[in-house]
């Protein structure tokens, strides 16, 4: 039988089931090969020649490809229709060539499909061709120069710049956005001005608002009430003035639907309505197409085929009715100029599969498929139809106007599905103005000034990060997700209230960057390098071309900087962010000079331990520290005294500080006798002008001994670099050996102070059985009884909610049910529902045991069957 290869096994699966038996449907799991992190790999001086290596765990999986290819002379390679797809089917074929499994007369086809349908996948067959070279040299530039980048970069950062982790050719351009936008914040200025809105009545009696906009005559501009005192006399004028209605003025308008999903757009309103990451948006979006639900998710086309188009204008009149159907299909166009990878818009398989009749599927896909099946929807139906009111109310002396806007939806249109989220807050002109006549009077009732200042612009979320990227043109659909999260997880940003927040490691990284590699990390050079790679792709530019134009002006860059000495570089930066770390002071002395010593001058310093901070130039007399992002709230904590909060029982003084690693209270002071007086750490986050004497004192009292635990051994609760833990110290059964420590992590930090032994040791217990789910047993909620069959039936706390558990099927409460509303009765009503499918999944586990080879192959199975969630998360994650 035909070999069919796949990237997931979940696809595999459900591939098999559509091809039949003569078809064999295997998994690669992903890529197959990389370049190994070694010096070399990818050579400049000949041709970009790269040496490429099978992962390891990729070994099996090529074998047992190569093993059913010796039963049949037909590989069909149907991994994704994308540069990524294209690329793992030709390393496939590139390593089963090199182990012998492809011969000069196997038949090599190379097979695409954009949705895991019977329809899609039965076409997609008919259709074979060869692997499409373009792509894949496309693929081999791009892999090549993130090579390039970060193996030649990452090490001059690591030697001029201790602490730095690693830089990469689109990451540090995204990383430069998130900096500059937050220098831009920090050299904000606010600017106050007043508005002035009165409360007016019509002579039936109904109330609006009007907004001042004429005032002596003359049309205001924002700024032009500057002051209270000004906005007392506008309104007064007001007050002194009989009000008449000199205009009502109603326009028609229309509202037309966004297009439907790409990439970007998808992980942009995901973020907007569900706070999803980018990341999670793309895994939950993988799983919907695995599950042949929606179609490929990694694209920048918004067209959809002509019999999607047909299939959602009948869905449309079937829910809605003919009036919510334009009278021609919707046509969008990508106005990106750098749109490639021509794929379908993402949109459901099926039109008349409404979120409702998925209702299984887990949280995360059910709210992303509910926003794709309803932006397609939308995106065909007809426009929204308004009607917008202006009101102008004036005196008759002209001097003063004021202007009341209203809003009404005469149909809804296609609002009656989907609306789109906004990244900034829309005017509220939305209002409903009652009945308006032109020269009926309009009576004040009140009149009310407001003070306002201008608002910085705004940190970027993720939505916002992509929008940019994508509007520059850098970056493109299928590494939004993991340049999101690499500058994430190397530290160089953090996420606050859902905002993207520069570390001081990124700002120094970026300071850097800019300084000696400018050209590198700016936003026109890397938006035409992407279009250079494009041009691979539509075969216009010849990889090897555009490489070595790169590496050539790259490679002289980078041997510029072997000369640098770090203390050079740390006085380059602290020009470049003297703004941030050295803020001018209020009485105008120098920012630079020791708080401390008054002689010193202060500059940034690195660690042995890598990171950044500030330290005084008369060192090792003056020892004064402190953090790059400048003084820590609460008073001169970086002096050598601290700021003294108080004495404890003994007499002993306790002051706050902050060292190179953060603010800290602090017991006593160093002497020859302790040399180390006691310290804790502030927890991170934690607001200092509520560290008082008793919290401080609470601190150092950790870490708090809880008592012995049952099997022996001393249970201890602290806070510690990953947060609040309980640890149990088990002794050793040899003296000479140390006692092994367990630890369990607990949520709330208060609840170090007050945990007692039997919370800390089920929290011991879940982290030795593998966490909650695997292995711990979770207490029921509340036992009902006994089902007819045998077994106790329970209700269970489930991670999306409370659950009837009964053997092996888990049925969820309907929404609004409360546990203990549950009787017996209903949950067998429930369990019945949901047993006829746990059942078959039973009877295909235990026939496939029975047919199963010994333990250790079944041991192998299961590694194998663990793998897939790996192999995808690898292919999603290709950093740029």
């Amino acid at each position: 039988m035909a070999v069919v290869v796949v990237e997931s096994p979940a696809k595999a699966k459900t591939i098999n089931a559509y091809l039949g038996k003569d078809f064999k449907v295997l998994a690669s799991y992903g890529h197959v090969r990389d370049l190994p992190a070694r010096d070399g790999s990818v050579d400049p001086e000949h041709g970009f020649d790269m040496k490429w290596e099978v992962d390891p765990k990729s070994q099996a999986h090529i074998r047992a490809i190569a093993d059913a290819m010796a039963d049949d002379d037909t590989l069909i390679l149907a991994t994704d229709p994308d540069r990524e797809g294209e690329a793992i089917s030709w390393h496939l074929l590139e390593a089963l060539t090199k182990r012998r499994a492809v011969k000069k007369s196997t038949n090599v086809q190379r097979v695409v499909f954009n949705a895991i349908t019977r329809t899609a996948v039965t076409e997609a067959m008919q259709k074979p061709r060869q692997i499409d070279m373009e792509l894949v040299e496309a693929y081999l530039a791009r892999r090549a120069l993130d090579y390039l980048v970060g193996f030649n970069l990452s090490p001059v950062l690591w030697r001029k710049l201790p602490g730095a982790k690693s830089a990469g050719r689109v990451q540090s351009v995204a990383l430069r956005l998130i900096v500059e936008r937050e220098m831009e914040i920090e050299a904000f200025r606010a600017r106050e001005y007043w508005s002035v809105k009165a409360l007016l009545s019509t002579p039936r009696g109904q109330d609006y608002e009007g907004r001042l906009t004429v005032l002596g005559g003359r049309k205001l501009d924002k700024f032009d009430i500057a002051t209270a005192e000004a906005a007392d006399l506008a309104v007064a004028a007001i007050r002194a003035r009989d009000l008449v209605v000199q205009s009502v003025e109603a326009k028609p308008g229309a509202r037309n639907p966004s297009a439907p999903f790409m990439t970007s757009t998808l992980q942009q309103e995901a973020s907007r309505k569900f706070g999803m990451g980018a990341r999670q948006t793309m895994s939950a979006a993988q799983r919907l197409y695995e599950a042949g639900h929606i179609t490929y998710m990694r694209t920048d086309g918004i067209d959809m085929a002509p019999e999607a188009v047909m299939a959602a204008r009948d869905a449309i009149k079937d829910r809605f009715g003919a009036e919510y159907l334009p009278s021609s299909p919707r046509m969008y166009k990508n106005k990106a100029k750098n749109a490639q990878e021509a794929h379908e818009c993402i949109r459901p398989t099926d039109m008349t599969r409404g979120p409702e009749k998925l209702a299984k599927l887990e949280p995360d896909q059910r709210k992303l498929y509910d926003l794709i099946w309803k932006r397609t929807i939308a995106s065909q139906m007809a426009a929204a139809r308004l009607e917008r009111t202006t009101v102008d109310v004036g005196s008759a002396d002209g001097q003063v106007m004021l202007r009341a806007t209203g809003q009404v939806v005469l149909f809804d249109g296609f609002l009656k599905v989907y609306e789109e989220g906004r990244d900034d807050v829309a005017d509220d002109d939305d209002k409903r103005l009652p009945q308006i006549t032109q020269g009926e009077p309009a009576r004040t009732r009140d009149v009310t000034p407001e003070q306002h200042f201008t608002q910085p612009p705004p940190r970027y979320t993720e939505a916002t990060l992509v929008k940019r990227m994508e509007e520059l043109g850098i970056g493109r659909p299928s590494t939004y997700a993991s340049i999101v999260s690499v500058i994430q997880e190397r530290d160089y940003v953090r996420k606050e209230q859902n905002r993207l927040v520069p570390e001081d490691k990124g700002r120094l990284v970026t300071a850097f960057l800019e300084n000696y590699f400018r050209k590198y990390v700016g936003y026109d050079f890397t938006a035409d390098l992407e279009e250079d790679l494009d041009r691979i792709t539509s075969g216009d530019a010849d990889w090897q071309k555009v490489l070595s134009r790169f590496w050539t002006d790259f490679s002289a860059a980078i041997a510029e900087t072997q000369e640098l000495r770090i203390t050079d570089v740390l006085e380059k930066i602290n020009e470049v962010l003297a703004p941030h770390i050295f803020p001018a002071t209020e009485d105008g002395s120098d920012p630079r000079q020791c708080k401390a010593c008054g002689k010193g001058r202060l500059s940034l310093k690195t660690a042995r331990s890598g990171g950044a901070f500030i330290g005084c130039s008369n060192y090792p007399e003056c020892r004064y520290t402190r953090p790059m992002s400048g003084e820590v709230e609460g008073g001169d904590l970086a002096g050598p005294d601290g700021k003294l909060l108080g004495h404890d029982d003994n007499g002993t003084p306790v002051t706050l500080r902050t060292g190179r690693f953060g603010p800290y209270v602090q017991l006593g002071e160093a002497t020859e006798e302790e040399p180390k007086p006691k310290r804790a750490s502030i927890p991170k986050g934690a607001d200092l002008s509520t560290v008082d004497l008793a919290r401080a004192l609470q601190l150092l009292s950790l870490p708090r001994f809880i008592g012995e635990h049952p099997e022996g051994g001393i249970v201890e609760a602290n806070i510690g670099r990953f947060g609040p833990y309980v640890m149990h110290e088990i002794p050793a059964d040899d003296p000479k050996e140390k006692p092994r420590k367990v630890y369990a992590n607990i949520k709330d930090a208060e609840e170090v102070y007050t945990i007692g032994m039997n919370r800390a040791v089920e929290l011991l217990a879940q982290k030795a059985a593998g966490g909650r789910g695997r292995g711990s047993a979770a207490k029921p909620l509340k036992e009902l009884g006994t089902h007819p069959d045998g077994g106790t039936i329970a209700v269970m706390e489930g991670r999306y909610g409370p659950y009837v558990k009964w053997d092996k099927v888990n049925a969820t409460l309907p929404k609004g049910t409360e546990p203990e509303d549950v009787t017996l009765e209903m949950a067998l009503e429930l369990i019945a529902a949901k047993k006829p499918a746990a059942k078959t999944r039973r009877t295909t586990k235990a026939t496939t045991t029975r047919k199963a080879a010994p333990a250790k192959s079944t041991a192998k199975k299961t590694a194998k069957k663990a793998a897939p969630r790996k192999a995808t998360a690898k292919k999603v994650s290709g950093a740029e």
